[in-house]
C-alpha cells in the first residue's frame, strides 16, 4: 500500500515537473529568432476538427454540418462544396469559417484499410516529376497528380471565387489535411499562390509524408510561409519517402515549419504534450527525426481526434436523395456538391444602391 502511494506520489511530482516547462495547453515556451509565422496552438487545435471531418463517409451530414466531428471548434462552419473523385477515391470540402474570417480547404486522407499498403509503397517511392517553373525541383508524381490531374483542383478553384465573391475578396484562406491528404493540401496551397495570385493562404497539415526535394522545399518555403507540418511522437509517415543523408540534393526533404507533438508519460499513461516549434530547415534532427517512425497509431490520432473514416467502405457515395439537387456527377461518376452563395459583390452593391436612389 505504501509502495503504491510512493509510486502514484512519484508520477505526480514528474507530471508537476513537465507542466512547469509547458504553458496554457502543452506548448513549449519558444521564442522565435527570426520572421517566421507564429505558430497559434487554439487554431492547430480547430484545424484537426476540420482535416477529422473530411472523413466522415455521410455527404449529407458533412453537407449540412451536422456530423458527430461537426461540433466543438468548427460549429457554425458553412459548407460551400463538397467533392467526391470516384475514380482515385479522394474526397476534399470547401467551405466558409465566419470566426475565423477564412475560406477552409480539406483533403481527406488515405483510408485506414489500405493505408498498411499505401505506407510500404511509400518506401520506395522516387522523385518522378520536375514541379513547373522551378529549376532543380522535383516532387512525387502521385501526390502532385492527386490535386492537379483530378477532379478536386477546378472544384476547389470554382469554390474558392463563389466564396470570395459572397464574403469579399480578402478573406483568408486556410489549407488543411492529413496524412496524404496533407501532401494535396501543400500542392493545393502553392498553387493559389504561384498560379492564382493569392496572398492570404496559410497552410497546415498533420502527418504529411515528404513530397518533393530540397529545391522544391526551398521555394515552397518562401513562396508559402505560413506553413505548419503537423507531426506526432513516432508516426510513420512523416519519415516517408525516406531521407538520405548522402544524397541531400537528390532525396525527399520536408519543408518548414514542422511542430512536433510528443507525448510525455510511462507506458501507455498520457500525462502531457509538448508541442515543439522546430527550426527553418525542414529537417530538424531535434524534432521527429530524433525517433523512430515506428507507429501507425500515432498516425491516426492527433490532439485525441480520430484521423480516419468511421467505417470501412469502398469508394462509393452515400448520400440522401434529398441531396440530388446539390449535387452533379461527371460521366466518370465523380460528385460535386455545390450551394448557391448569395453575392455581395461591391460593385453590384453599389450598383443597386444607385439604382434605388434613382
Amino acid at each position: 500500500m505504501i509502495m503504491g502511494q510512493k509510486r502514484w506520489m512519484f508520477l505526480l511530482a514528474i507530471f508537476a515537473l513537465l507542466l512547469s516547462f509547458t504553458s496554457g495547453r502543452g506548448v513549449l515556451k519558444l521564442k522565435s529568432d527570426d520572421d517566421r509565422h507564429v505558430y497559434n496552438h487554439t487554431l492547430t487545435l480547430t484545424l484537426v476538427e476540420y482535416a477529422s471531418a473530411v472523413y466522415v463517409s455521410d455527404l449529407t451530414e458533412l453537407f449540412n454540418w451536422t456530423c458527430e466531428r461537426c461540433n466543438g471548434l468548427t460549429k457554425g462552419f458553412e459548407v460551400i462544396e463538397i467533392i467526391f473523385d470516384v475514380e482515385h477515391c479522394l474526397q476534399a470540402y470547401v467551405g466558409v469559417a465566419k470566426d475565423l474570417n477564412a475560406i477552409i480547404i480539406a483533403f481527406r486522407g488515405t483510408q485506414e484499410h489500405s493505408i498498411q499498403n499505401w505506407i510500404s509503397d511509400l518506401f520506395w517511392k522516387q522523385l518522378d516529376l520536375n514541379y513547373p517553373d522551378m529549376p532543380d525541383a522535383m516532387v512525387h508524381h502521385g501526390f502532385y497528380s492527386a490535386y492537379h490531374n483530378t477532379t478536386l483542383r477546378p472544384a476547389v478553384l470554382g469554390a474558392i471565387e463563389r466564396a470570395k465573391k459572397s464574403y469579399g475578396e480578402n478573406i483568408n484562406i486556410m489549407v488543411t489535411g492529413h496524412s496524404m491528404g496533407g501532401a494535396m493540401a501543400a500542392f493545393c496551397g502553392l498553387d493559389l499562390v504561384v498560379n492564382e495570385g493569392e496572398e492570404n493562404v496559410q497552410v497546415m497539415t498533420f502527418g504529411q509524408p515528404r513530397v518533393g526535394n530540397a529545391a522544391f522545399a526551398s521555394y515552397y518555403s518562401l513562396l508559402v510561409p505560413n506553413t505548419f507540418r503537423i507531426t506526432h511522437d513516432h508516426d510513420m509517415v512523416p519519415h516517408l519517402p525516406p531521407f538520405y543523408n548522402i544524397f541531400p540534393q537528390k532525396t525527399y526533404h520536408h519543408f518548414p515549419t514542422e511542430v512536433w507533438v510528443r507525448d510525455l508519460g510511462f507506458t501507455n499513461l498520457v500525462l502531457a504534450s509538448v508541442e515543439k516549434v522546430c527550426d527553418n530547415t525542414g529537417e530538424d534532427p531535434t524534432c521527429s527525426r530524433s525517433v523512430v517512425g515506428n507507429s501507425i497509431s500515432d498516425h491516426l490520432k492527433y490532439f485525441g481526434i480520430d484521423l480516419r473514416c468511421e467505417t470501412w467502405r469502398q469508394c462509393t457515395i452515400v448520400m440522401s436523395h434529398e441531396m440530388d439537387r446539390f449535387s452533379k456527377k461527371d460521366s466518370n461518376g465523380n460528385l460535386v456538391m455545390s450551394r448557391t452563395l448569395p453575392s455581395t459583390n461591391v460593385n453590384e452593391t453599389k450598383t443597386l444602391l444607385e439604382n434605388e436612389t434613382l
